[in-house]
This record gives C-alpha cells, sequence and structure tokens, in this order.
C-alpha cells in the first residue's frame, strides 16, 4: 500500500515536471509592485492550454510564452491555469499618492556656474527624453531667473530659455564677477574638416540646432543684455559627425568628414550588458547579454575581413558601465559605434504581433542615415519583423564624435521572436545584416 503511494506520487511529479508550465516572471508568488502591469514571462509544453485570468495565452513553437495583466490598485488574484497545472498569484499594487501640484516660481535673475563638464541643458524640466539643447561645461557662468520642481529656469535671451537640474549648478555671488566680453573669432578649412573658434572673457552657455545644410551654434551672454547672442553659421558635409570643446572663454567647434574608404574606419562594437547585468531574459530562459555578446563577436569577423579596425567595448561576460563605454569609443577615436541588444517591454501591455522584430535606436541627426539602412539589412538578413527606427537619449548614442546607433535585433521576450534567436544561425544572421549595413553606408554616395 505504501509503495503503491510512492510510486502514484512519483508518476504525479514526473507528469508536473514534464507537462506543467515553468514561469521564470513573476519571480514571487506574492509582490508588491507600482506599475500598472505584470508580465507572465515563461514556457510549456506544446501540448498545454494556458490562461491567466481566463485570458487564452499564446505559446510558441518552442513552448515560450508572455503574457501581462492590467493591474488594479491594492490586491490583484491572478489565476495561472492550465491542463497540468494551476498556480495564484497575489499582486500588490501600490496605490499611487496624488502628487502635490508643483507650480512655476520666477524670482530675480542670479548668477549660478556649472559644476561639472557634460550637464545637460533641456529645453523642458524633465530629468528624461529628447530634451537636451546642450551639454555645459564646468565653470559655465548661467543666469538662474525661476524654479520648477528638481530643475531651475536659466534665462538665455529675452526670447530663449532652458532649464537645468538643480544638483547641477552653485550659485555665486556677484560683487567680483565680471560681465562676460567678446574677444575675437577665427575659421579654418582643412581637406576633411572645418575649424571654428570663438572667444569671450568667460565661459558662457551655447545651444546646437542640426539642420539640413548646417549648424548653428550659439553662444548667449545674458549679463551683456537681455539679447546678446552670437550665431556661428557652420556648413556641413553629407555625412559628418562634430565636436565642442571649451577652453577658457575659447570655444572650438569642429566638424570631421568621415573618411570614404572603407580602410580608414574604426567601428566600435558594444554588447550590451554583461557580468550581474544580464539584460532582458527571455521565456525559456535565455539571457540577453550572451545573445549580444555572440552578435558581436561573429560581427566583429564578419567587419575585420574587410579590413576595417574594429574594436570591442567587451569580449567576454564582464561588467563594463556606460561611461567606460562611451570613453573607449572617444579614446579609440570611433567613426562608427553600434550598440547590440535585444529588446524588451515597459510598464505597458504585452503584443506580441506589434512588440516584435528588429528596433533601430539613435539620438544625433548625422546617425540616422545609418539607422535606416541598418533596419532594412538586419530584417532582411536575420528574418525579423521591421520595427522602425526610434530616436531616443541612450547614454552611448548621446556623443556627437561619432556615428552611433543602438540595434535591438529582435525581442527577447516575444514568444515568435524566440523561435528566431534560438536558432543557431541567428548570431550570424544578425551580424550579416548589420555588416552590410555599415559597408552600404560608408560606400554610399
Amino acid at each position: 500500500m505504501q509503495r503503491g503511494l510512492i510510486l502514484f506520487l512519483l508518476l504525479i511529479s514526473t507528469i508536473t515536471n514534464v507537462y506543467g508550465y515553468e514561469l521564470i516572471l513573476p519571480k514571487n508568488k506574492n509582490s508588491t509592485v507600482n506599475t500598472n502591469y505584470i508580465l507572465f514571462l515563461g514556457k510549456a509544453n506544446n501540448t498545454e492550454n494556458i490562461t491567466i485570468n481566463n485570458e487564452k495565452v499564446f505559446t510558441s513553437s518552442n513552448g515560450a510564452f508572455a503574457h501581462s495583466i492590467k493591474l488594479k490598485d491594492g490586491e490583484n488574484r491572478i489565476l495561472v491555469r492550465s491542463n497540468f497545472n494551476t498556480q495564484v498569484y497575489k499582486v500588490c499594487k501600490k496605490t499611487k499618492n496624488k502628487k502635490e501640484e508643483i507650480k512655476l516660481n520666477e524670482f530675480e535673475i542670479k548668477p549660478a556656474i556649472i559644476k561639472k563638464d557634460n550637464t545637460p541643458l533641456r529645453n523642458t524640466p524633465i530629468n528624461s527624453g529628447m530634451n537636451r539643447i546642450s551639454h555645459l561645461f564646468k565653470n559655465t557662468t548661467i543666469l538662474i531667473n525661476g524654479e520648477f520642481g528638481e530643475f531651475y529656469k536659466v534665462f538665455l535671451s529675452k526670447d530663449k530659455e532652458a532649464w537645468i537640474a538643480k544638483e547641477d549648478v552653485e550659485f555665486i555671488d556677484t560683487k567680483n564677477s565680471q560681465i562676460g566680453s567678446f574677444i575675437n573669432m577665427d575659421s579654418k578649412k582643412y581637406s576633411n574638416a572645418q575649424l571654428q573658434t570663438i572667444s569671450f572673457t568667460k565661459n558662457l552657455p551655447y545651444t546646437i540646432e542640426d539642420y539640413d545644410k548646417e549648424i548653428l551654434f550659439k553662444i548667449y551672454n545674458p549679463e551683456l543684455s537681455q539679447t546678446s547672442f552670437y550665431t556661428l553659421n557652420i556648413p556641413k558635409p553629407e555625412k559628418y559627425t562634430y565636436k565642442i570643446s571649451l577652453d577658457d572663454g575659447t570655444y572650438t567647434f569642429k566638424v570631421n568628414e568621415i573618411p570614404k574608404n572603407i580602410e580608414e574606419y574604426t567601428i566600435i562594437i558594444d554588447a550590451g550588458h554583461g557580468g550581474s547585468e544580464k539584460g532582458a531574459i527571455g521565456g525559456l530562459g535565455d539571457k540577453e547579454k550572451d545573445i549580444n555578446l555572440k552578435i558581436a563577436l561573429e560581427l566583429e569577423k564578419i567587419l575585420k575581413a574587410q579590413n576595417i579596425n574594429v574594436l570591442l567595448t567587451r569580449e567576454c561576460d564582464g561588467n563594463v558601465d556606460l561611461a567606460t563605454r562611451v570613453d573607449f569609443a572617444k579614446k579609440n577615436e570611433a567613426n562608427i559605434f553600434v550598440s547590440i541588444h535585444l529588446n524588451s517591454i515597459g510598464d505597458t501591455q504585452m503584443n506580441i504581433h506589434k512588440m516584435r522584430g528588429t528596433s533601430i535606436y539613435y539620438y544625433n541627426k548625422h546617425s540616422k542615415p545609418l539607422a535606416e539602412i541598418l533596419e532594412k539589412t538586419v530584417t532582411k538578413s536575420a528574418g525579423t519583423k521591421r520595427n522602425g527606427i526610434h530616436t531616443a537619449s541612450f547614454a552611448v548614442l548621446r556623443p556627437t564624435e561619432y556615428i552611433s546607433v543602438l540595434v535591438e535585433a529582435a525581442y527577447m521576450i516575444n514568444p515568435l521572436d524566440t523561435v528566431l534567436y534560438k536558432k543557431e544561425d541567428f548570431a550570424k544572421n544578425v551580424a550579416d545584416g548589420i555588416a552590410n549595413g555599415i559597408i552600404e553606408f560608408i560606400t554610399k554616395n
């Protein structure tokens, strides 16, 4: 009798292990979140019919599935059911406290200085998005005449204002401060570059406007007058990069035409994440960081075969922070920077038909042509759905010294894309597509 009971329990356990679905996410059956949705990600046997709160869940041919549930405030009881397994998840969604209305507080103009290099000056008081209009240098003098939440309002001219994070500035005493004044300006042309300089008696704020045929570099001197600003109209070639430097009141703006010969290029390949930073996780348990590296190593081989100087931000499974990746590219005078990733989703409803395929991201205008080409060549080579090109303020994309794009080769969590990236030749196919796009960009007239 006892032996028979043991055999029965072992049989039930075997059936559960063979047929029962396995959830990668959520990690805990009881959790507290502050999101609007919760994602259920996992794998199942293809004979299972899974429902989550009675919503039918699509399972791909290799068993991967992803499904999100909209949460209500407070406790949510979520029932995950299949032919062989039923589990209950309890998710408490925090009730968001009603935010106190923030009002603009304007005051008399106060001078301040920037505390560190690369400080973003924004056109809205929001600490994210595509709202950066320049990156100011340390000890730049600015005028502040208001505050809104965590930001100060910056007075540039009577027709131009901006915003800067309060933590990035320090108010100064104006008793011994001199008003900035113009000294001189100069321009030089080289075979593949143009250099313009403009000098003042102190560091002043600037903005950049990148148009089709020229770049407008504007330096503001509001201490002198409400209408005082200087504009450099800088012509640019079709394919270009640029760099801005500041030394004791003198701005140097250099526009470089990128090389025409493929052998003159230095290309940085950036395998996203690594080490303790796993990136996104797939329904079958794959880690994004591992696939990123496989693609990067394949791409390195292809480009080196074209006699291109290729460098990788990481060649193994190690931690590399974003600042180090950017510094590496600048130090090695990169012409093109390609960051490789697989996509995930934010706090939104999962849609396996829309959130699928290859997306290309860029930040600066001069990187858009490469992004447009890569969206075509990668999807063609890898067999992924075209998911568009997009702008994004990612740290590795913001530098202007090189052409930079971020390739989201597929959606890590999408069960349809899981079938693709689990194929042995996926990394090679994506790498072929990226290489084809880079070569087309370089050789295209």
